[in-house]
């Protein structure tokens, strides 16, 4: 698998960004060293295709018997009908909640109670999203066995909802390999390494102790 390539053309293209000395202050209020845009991956064609390749092997590795691939939206989708192309699957794709006119669905294209879907999003931070569209097909009486992802950042809520949610995650990319990565490439000294190692386990305290450096 091209996981150092695709970290690399991360980095590249400013998908990823690490900035120890201005961490990125997200919505919730939490000091991050790393900041990401997945969505623009979808505008570079080589990325994407190492993307679909490396999502296509993990679940040909981790979940054989899939019989429907699904994107939840809207991030999910397009990495979805890529992974399915290879495959040969069929694709669904699932909104963040039912339509309010027509049909009122909730999960487009088709599938039957005996499939194995999994499915696609690009980014896991808490799994909420991604979560709750296994809560919808689940719903259906249709087997969600597990989910596939470009990236997470490895936070412990994600663990803790997913194991709630008696949900499989299969990440391609993790912070944890990306770091690691940086710090091989000697892009980050032992001293950065360690901080950075430091966040995602708790990143609340860690955004205590930088905002009591920063003073």
């Amino acid at each position: 698998m091209q996981t150092n390539q695709i970290i690399q053309s991360l980095i590249d293209h400013q998908i990823v960004s690490i900035n120890l000395e201005k961490p990125f202050r997200y919505a919730s209020g939490i000091l991050s060293p790393i900041y990401t845009d997945f969505r623009l991956t979808i505008s570079i064609p080589s990325l994407r295709d190492m993307i679909a390749d490396g999502l296509a092997e993990n679940i040909k590795q981790h979940y054989p018997d899939a019989t429907v691939i699904g994107g939840v939206a809207t991030a999910g989708i397009p990495h979805a009908a890529w992974v399915a192309e290879r495959l040969n699957l069929p694709l669904i794709y699932v909104r963040a909640k039912p339509k309010d006119h027509g049909a009122g669905k909730q999960i487009e294209g088709r599938i039957t109670k005996d499939d194995k879907v999994v499915l696609i999003d690009d980014l896991i931070s808490t799994g909420g999203s991604v979560l709750g569209a296994v809560k919808a097909v689940r719903n259906e009486g249709v087997n969600v066995i597990g989910v596939a992802s470009v990236f997470t950042y490895g936070l412990p809520d994600a663990d803790k909802n997913f194991a709630d949610a008696d949900t499989k995650l299969v990440p391609l990319l993790s912070y944890a390999d990306l770091i690691a990565q940086g710090h091989k490439e000697n892009k980050f000294s032992d001293e950065e390494y360690s901080r950075l190692s430091t966040w995602h386990k708790a990143p609340w305290d860690w955004t205590k102790r930088e905002e009591a450096n920063a003073k």
